[in-house]
């Protein structure tokens, strides 16, 4: 299951808080900027409109951009002189946020009772596991026990 979060065509740039407010006070020159570079390139992304979260910019676009337009955000964010930029961080896109669950694992792993499941141990588990070698935890894991009386867990 997928929650809603940020469209595809939104570049995410993680910036300080005060780089975001100084930056986002000259937006529109920064937006027509960025579509002069962006159509000297030849690409077909344009940027709609800048906007400000806590902790980031985020560049909304008329579709996705690929890594060659990402580049080009990325240095024309970082050479603002509104901006300093030791403290901004690369442009990527959104991604997308699942849910993960994982059923049948037994509570207590080594046949022991006091020694029960716990998170390092799946997450170590899934770090193992190539299949999850480009995700990345949103959240912390937990550990739950199927029922009182049942050796299973449900993480």
């Amino acid at each position: 299951m997928t929650t809603k979060g940020p469209s595809r065509k939104q570049i995410i740039v993680p910036m300080s808080g005060d780089n975001s407010a100084a930056f986002l006070k000259n937006s529109s020159a920064h937006v027509s900027n960025l579509n002069r570079l962006l159509g000297n390139a030849k690409t077909e992304v344009m940027v709609d409109f800048i906007r400000l979260d806590p902790i980031r910019l985020v560049i909304a676009t008329n579709k996705v951009a690929v890594q060659s337009d990402l580049q080009i955000i990325s240095q024309y964010v970082k050479k603002s002189n509104d901006i300093n930029e030791l403290q901004v961080e690369e442009p990527h896109l959104s991604q997308s946020k699942s849910y993960l669950k994982i059923t049948g694992i037994l509570y207590f792993p080594n046949g022991k009772s006091q020694e029960r499941l716990n998170v390092s141990d799946v997450e170590s588990a899934l770090k193992q596991n190539h299949i999850f070698n480009d995700i990345k935890l949103a959240s912390n894991s937990r550990v739950i026990k199927v029922s009182p009386k049942s050796d299973m867990s449900i993480v």
